[in-house]
């Protein structure tokens, strides 16, 4: 079992940028596809973004498209979210993941591993 810790996450303005970090422990992810998840209340958590194991293929949610950049670190185990242009919307708890495979996915039963969870906030 992969164990995943989020941080970056914060209280910004609309517009700002932020990064997130998604270190993991327990083994090696460069096999698992990586993802980024959200939820903000009152609703379902939602895909945002997924890189595959060697980070060669990237998927995102046409929402965050052209601000969001994922990437990761095999060598350092770790995973990180690139947010730029950030708007009220963007709002939510971020969760990193780990799938069960190695090709880029964005189904959530896919993810075997998950973390607590970092709060984005963006005030208008």
């Amino acid at each position: 079992q992969v164990q995943l810790v989020e941080s970056g996450g914060g209280l910004v303005q609309a517009g700002d940028s932020l990064r997130l970090s998604c270190a993991a422990s327990g083994r090696a992810i460069s096999f698992y596809a990586m993802a980024w998840f959200r939820q903000a209340p009152g609703k379902e958590r939602e895909f945002v973004a997924a890189t595959s194991g060697s980070g060669g293929s990237t998927s995102y949610t046409d929402s965050v498209k052209g601000r969001f950049t994922i990437s990761r670190d095999n060598a350092k185990n770790t995973v990180y979210l690139q947010m730029n242009s950030l708007k009220p919307e963007d709002a939510a708890v971020y969760y990193c993941a780990a799938a069960s495979m190695g090709l880029v996915t964005r189904r959530l039963t896919d993810f075997h591993s998950w973390g607590q969870g970092t709060q984005v906030t963006v005030s208008s």
